[in-house]
């Protein structure tokens, strides 16, 4: 799995302040992100910022898809989760996809508990999903 260093310092303090099994966690989801990006047609070089304090990854090359957040999850110890923009129907298709496999909150945010192990093939597919989510809007996919 690809393994990306850090290219914005601020993105990395964020990382380093989280509680060291959130940390891991996040961690691990954030090589998810970067590892389904390189495998995913049309995709292209993600770019990892900040948006709201949270790590982001918008697909800044090709426009393919939404943008990408990833926190601890408010108010929820021991959980983290991974955000899409709300006005997409990304969750819902994730709902339809694997109604069991996740939480959800609201139309925004898949909730992920930390120590437990993920759904990998699963959570890859909504990455995708996410990655490409202009594409199929555009009609390209």
């Amino acid at each position: 799995m690809v393994r990306p260093v850090f290219s914005d310092p601020r993105v990395r303090a964020v990382f380093r302040a989280y509680p060291p099994e959130l940390r891991s966690c996040l961690l691990e989801l954030r090589r998810l992100i970067f590892d389904t990006a390189s495998k995913t047609k049309d995709v292209g070089k993600l770019r990892e910022t900040l948006k709201w304090g949270q790590p982001s990854y918008l697909t800044a090359e090709s426009n393919s898809g939404t943008t990408i957040r990833i926190d601890e999850a408010k108010n929820e110890p021991g959980k983290y989760a991974l955000h899409v923009h709300c006005q997409t129907d990304l969750i819902s298709r994730f709902r339809e996809l694997y109604p069991r496999k996740f939480e959800y909150r609201g139309n925004r945010a898949i909730v992920l508990q930390a120590g437990r192990k993920i759904p990998r093939a699963a959570l890859r597919h909504c990455i995708a999903l996410a990655l490409t989510y202009r594409l199929r809007k555009r009609g390209r996919n």
